[in-house]
C-alpha cells in the first residue's frame, strides 16, 4: 500500500479523537528554527490550512495503525471490525510531518494509534516518532502522543521528554461503561497512566527549580477524553468524572465526544448520535466548573441530572436560583457577577476596572459589549433597569426561555 493510500485511511481513522487542542509548545527549550532547527510554534512561521466545510487544520492528525488487539465496541478499529486495515513505520510518520511542515500544512503532529502486539511495544513505536523528530531532525513544532492504556512507566517518563503534551482517554464516565463496552480495558489501568505522568510533570517541574538544564517534560500537561451518549450515563455523572480528571491529575482539558454510530454497532450502542447540542452543552458546563467557580452540584445536581439543552447551563442555575438575584452591578464581588447570565470572566473584569470611576449605567454595559439580552433580568445598574422585575413575576422561568434565541454558530461565551 503507497504513502497515500495508507494516509487516507489512517487520517480518517484519527477524526474521533477530539484531544487535538495544541498549546503549551517547548519554545525554546527545543533547538528551534532560530538556532538550526525546524519549526517553533512560538513564531509566526506557522500557517494553518482549512478543509472544505471550513474547519481549521494545522497539526497532521493520524494513527500509527488501526489495526488493534482490542475489542472496544464504540471504535470502528475494534479488532472484530471489518474496516479497511493500514499501518505507518516509523520513518513514513516522520517524513510526513516534515513534508508537511515544509509546505506550511500543519504546525505539528497528533499521533495516535491502535494497539499492535502488545501496550508496550506501540508505545515504543509512537516515542521513536517523536525521538526522531526532535533528535534527528530537529524538529521544535508542536507534538502530541497518544499514550497507550497499560504502556510502563519508563516509557511514559520517557514520552514526556519528547512530546509537548501527552493524553490518557477515559473513554467512557464510569468504570461500569468501561466494563459493558470495553472490557480490555478499566479505569484503575487509565488512571493510573494519568497519575504516573502528574507524577513526572511535578518532578520535573522540582528539578527545573534547581537545575535549569533539566529537560522539560510535557510542558503542554495532559488531557482526556470521554465519549458521550453511548451508554445511558447521565451528564452529571460524566461532569462528576471529569471533576475529579481536574481535581486529582491536573488535566489541561477534558474533552468531550459524541458517539458517532459505526457500522456493524454492538446491539448495546445506540442506533442513533446523541444531539450534538448536549456535547456543547457539557463543554460549557466544563467551563464554568474550570473559571467561573460552579460545582457539578451547582450544574447538574441530584434533582436535575441532565443539562438542558434549550438554554446554557449558567442561565439554567440562573433559573433554578432566582433568590440569588438581582445583582447590582456596582457593589457585586467578582465570584457573585460570574454568576451572571451573559457575563463572561473578561467581561466581569472590565466591570471591576470601570466602576472604580463611577456608577455603571447600562449603556457603559453595552459599551463593555456584554450580552444584556441574557443579563438584564438578573442586575441593578445606577439607571433603570426595568428587565429586573421580571424576577417577580410567576411565569419568569418561560419568558426568559422565550427571550434568549440560540445562535447558528455555538459558542463557548457564555
Amino acid at each position: 500500500m503507497d504513502i497515500a493510500a495508507k494516509l487516507a485511511i489512517l487520517s480518517d481513522a484519527a477524526k474521533y479523537d477530539a484531544s487535538c487542542a495544541s498549546g503549551g509548545g517547548k519554545g525554546d527549550g527545543l533547538k528551534t528554527a532560530k538556532n538550526g532547527g525546524i519549526g517553533d510554534t512560538r513564531t509566526s512561521g506557522i500557517c494553518h490550512s482549512y478543509t472544505p466545510d471550513g474547519r481549521c487544520v494545522s497539526l497532521l492528525k493520524i494513527l500509527l495503525t488501526n489495526f488493534c488487539i482490542f475489542d472496544c465496541k464504540y471504535c470502528v478499529n475494534r479488532v472484530s471490525s471489518d474496516t479497511p486495515r493500514a499501518r505507518f513505520s516509523v520513518a513514513e510518520v516522520v517524513n510526513l510531518t516534515m513534508d508537511f511542515y515544509r509546505r506550511n500544512y500543519i504546525e505539528g503532529l497528533f499521533l495516535s494509534s491502535g494497539i499492535i502486539r502488545n501496550s508496550d511495544y506501540t508505545m515504543e513505536q509512537l516515542i521513536a516518532v517523536a525521538k526522531s523528530l526532535r533528535n534527528d531532525h530537529g524538529f521544535g513544532g508542536y507534538i502530541h502522543l497518544k499514550t497507550i492504556p497499560g504502556a510502563s512507566n519508563d516509557l511514559l517518563a520517557e514520552a514526556g521528554l519528547y512530546a509537548d503534551r501527552l493524553s490518557v482517554n477515559i473513554e467512557l464516565p464510569t468504570p461500569a461503561d468501561i466494563s459493558t463496552l470495553a472490557p480490555e480495558k478499566n479505569h484503575a489501568m487509565l488512571e493510573k497512566n494519568m497519575l504516573r505522568i502528574k507524577i513526572e510533570t511535578d518532578d520535573n517541574r522540582d528539578a527545573r527549580k534547581t537545575l535549569k538544564k533539566a529537560p522539560v517534560y510535557a510542558p503542554g500537561g495532559q488531557s482526556t477524553q470521554m465519549i458521550v451518549g453511548a451508554t445511558p450515563t447521565p451528564d452529571r455523572a460524566i461532569l462528576q468524572t471529569a471533576a475529579h480528571m481536574y481535581g486529582q491529575y491536573g488535566m489541561r482539558r477534558v474533552y468531550y465526544s459524541a458517539f458517532s454510530p459505526i457500522p456493524h454497532a454492538d446491539n448495546r450502542l445506540p442506533a442513533i448520535a446523541p444531539p450534538l447540542v448536549r456535547e456543547h452543552r457539557l463543554y460549557q458546563s466544563d467551563w464554568l466548573l474550570r473559571f467561573y467557580g460552579y460545582s457539578v452540584d451547582e450544574v447538574a445536581p441530584p434533582e436535575a441530572p441532565e443539562l438542558d439543552l434549550a438554554v446554557d447551563p449558567k442561565v439554567s442555575w440562573a433559573l433554578r436560583n432566582p433568590h440569588y438575584f438581582p445583582l447590582d452591578v456596582n457593589k457585586a464581588s467578582q465570584r457573585q457577577l460570574l454568576r451572571v447570565p451573559g457575563f463572561g470572566v473578561y467581561g466581569v473584569k472590565r466591570i471591576l476596572a470601570a466602576r472604580r470611576f463611577g456608577k455603571l449605567r447600562l449603556a457603559d454595559l453595552v459599551r463593555m459589549r456584554l450580552s444584556l439580552s441574557r443579563a438584564t433580568p438578573f442586575i441593578i445598574t445606577a439607571d433603570n433597569n426595568p428587565d429586573n422585575k421580571l424576577l417577580d413575576t410567576p411565569d419568569f422561568a418561560q419568558r426568559i426561555r422565550s427571550r434568549i434565541v440560540q445562535p447558528q454558530q455555538l459558542s463557548l461565551a457564555i
